[in-house]
């Protein structure tokens, strides 16, 4: 009986592994793996939602560091009786890491993403159970998201989707919707003024690409669904109009490439 019973064991498992693979397979970012006769603005729909933590962790250097870091940081300025607020948050990631640091009581956290699609993945990705700090996930526009009572906000790779002409208000109301003492974490794809230092940088970005398993058609197409959707500043830029929302101090904590990220002090 031995060997029947270690052959359905190993149905079993090559059965599980299988699946294992299949699901593996179908979180695979491979949305510009084909080619396309046109390419559409890039949009955070369904298709993106599935693949998006693979699609992220390949296409941002550094990516993993912001978000573990949020958790440090929460721990370090989230005050007692305040709100958090994490606008972009996609598949609520942040979110999760501000969650697991927070050690104030009696807060809330906002995760904002006007995706029906993300917002829809990232509640299905929220643990079970009850948590000391709860999250609310908002499907909306984060222009129409009220900021107050807050000691920390995070904008992680979402100030560079916003048009232009918005950005320094939106970070006005950030402002004044944040505590004294409170802050905002800030990451964006970044542009340098020396072309020769874009150069570079874009390349290593492409470098980081490549080694993750992308090829040449798919960093081709999704550069081109990206223009004009993904906008990036200098880091001069980000850091004055900082300062001309009404922060005290904007520090480069992270840098990798052409990947940033800043914490504004209210």
């Amino acid at each position: 009986m031995l060997p029947l019973r270690t052959s359905r064991h190993l149905l079993t498992t090559s059965d599980r592994n299988t699946s294992m693979q299949q699901d593996s397979d179908r979180d695979r970012d491979r949305v510009y793996s084909q080619p396309l006769a046109s390419v559409d603005r890039f949009v955070f729909d369904r298709q993106v939602a599935q693949v998006f933590p693979d699609m992220i962790q390949r296409s941002v250097p550094g990516y993993a560091a912001v978000i573990s870091m949020s958790s440090v940081l929460a721990s370090q300025y989230v005050q007692p009786k305040s709100l958090c607020y994490d606008l972009g948050c996609s598949l609520g990631a942040t979110a999760r890491s501000i969650q697991s640091g927070i050690q104030a009581q009696d807060c809330r956290i906002i995760a904002v993403d006007n995706s029906a699609a993300m917002i829809e993945q990232a509640v299905a990705l929220a643990p079970a159970g009850n948590h000391t700090t709860p999250i609310d996930y908002v499907c909306a526009d984060i222009a129409d998201i009220g900021i107050e009572n807050a000691s920390l906000v995070t904008l992680n790779f979402t100030l560079q989707f916003i048009p232009l002409q918005q950005r320094g208000l939106l970070l006005q109301r950030i402002r004044r919707g944040l505590r004294p003492g409170g802050i905002l974490i800030l990451s964006e794809k970044i542009r340098f003024e020396d072309p020769e230092e874009e150069r570079q940088q874009i390349e290593m970005h492409h470098a980081f690409k490549r080694a993750n398993g992308y090829n040449e058609l798919e960093i081709s197409q999704k550069r081109s669904a990206l223009e004009n959707v993904l906008i990036p500043e200098t880091l001069e830029q980000h850091q004055a109009r900082l300062r001309e929302a009404g922060f005290r101090r904007a520090d480069l904590w992270f840098q990798c490439f052409n990947f940033i990220s800043l914490v504004a002090h209210a």
